[in-house]
């Protein structure tokens, strides 16, 4: 049953979107280096599939299979002319299992960074890359989805024009960051200040957030920064940390572990939670059950964090989360 983001956002209850797609599909014989995009048309059954185990495990938001479909990610594999066909068969797929259920769903088109830099630091534009971000968008919406995801973003100038283009083709926005360097992005936003990103645009976002990072802990860490902004709060973590079991990757997180994590972001603020690279739906569902058994607490300081859901990866907090954290227990 197709639903708004903004209507799923007024009822006031916590909301739990998907897990991991290419961890996913590694697992499921995507081969290193093969762009996932590809299995939209390849393996739109496999791709389907990962909707549905999502869905069933709980989730209230899947994310299309279009994290990397714009033309600096498809350059790689000559693939650049198929951004918009690319995006509006994902979205489809999303739509086609999102239609056959009886509960609402949103469809949210994933859009993730471009893996260029801006000038001057490189080559790309501000309007190369709406232009970009524009022909993935479109094709999202016209294959049905419900709201532009902008996910694992580094620079305030990617976060712009990616915004740009959401607004452009007439898509509300979610705008998440990857908090993934000593606690600020790789190219050095800090989550206290993403808001102020998103402030300057003219059409402000459903919610903002962050995704993916090094870990479960550390981004709820994230979260507790971005306290009082006026927007609804994302979180979408990885599933523990990766490490190598032989040849393969694999993340440390446990179903329980996730769960945690869930019941603690609540407790932070978040109003949509789900999972990044090694959740699966096993997890999701643990995180399902989780959500709907809570008893709202107090807000977590990054002690409480540490103790509940693990160790930080980064090796302190910095000095606004430790300032905010005393806050909270005056």
């Amino acid at each position: 049953m197709r639903a708004s983001l903004s209507d799923l956002l007024a009822t006031g209850r916590v909301l739990l979107a998907d897990g991991a797609t290419g961890t996913n599909y590694f697992a499921a014989g995507l081969m290193s280096g093969d762009p996932p995009e590809f299995w939209t048309v390849d393996r739109p059954e496999t791709v389907m599939g990962l909707h549905r185990e999502f869905i069933e495990a709980g989730s209230d938001i899947i994310l299309t299979n279009t994290f990397g479909c714009n033309r600096q990610r498809l350059k790689l594999h000559k693939a650049q002319d198929r951004t918009y066909e690319l995006a509006r068969a994902a979205a489809e797929l999303a739509r086609k299992v999102v239609d056959s259920v009886s509960r609402p769903v949103v469809v949210a088109g994933s859009v993730g960074p471009t893996g260029e830099l801006f000038e001057p630091l490189g080559l790309l534009t501000h309007d190369d890359a709406v232009a970009s971000f524009s022909e993935e968008i479109r094709g999202l919406k016209d294959g049905g989805a419900d709201v532009a995801w902008i996910e694992t973003m580094s620079s305030p100038e990617e976060v712009h024009a990616a915004v740009t283009a959401a607004i452009a083709v007439g898509m509300p926005y979610v705008a998440t960051c990857s908090f993934d360097t000593a606690g600020r992005t790789m190219m050095g936003l800090m989550p206290g200040n993403f808001a102020d990103v998103l402030a300057v645009e003219p059409v402000a976002p459903l919610a903002m957030g962050a995704n993916c990072g090094v870990g479960a802990p550390d981004i709820l860490v994230s979260l507790l920064e971005m306290q009082g902004c006026p927007h609804p709060l994302v979180t979408k973590g990885n599933c523990g940390v990766p490490h190598f079991e032989g040849t393969e990757v694999v993340y440390s997180g446990t179903p329980e572990l996730m769960a945690r994590y869930a019941t603690t972001a609540i407790d932070a603020g978040a109003r949509i939670v789900g999972g990044c690279c090694g959740t699966t739906p096993t997890h999701i569902a643990a995180m399902r059950d989780a959500i709907d058994t809570h008893t709202p607490g107090e807000r977590p300081t990054v002690e409480t964090i540490v103790e509940v859901v693990g160790a930080l990866t980064n090796s302190a907090p910095s000095a606004t989360v430790e300032r905010r954290s005393r806050r909270s227990q005056g």
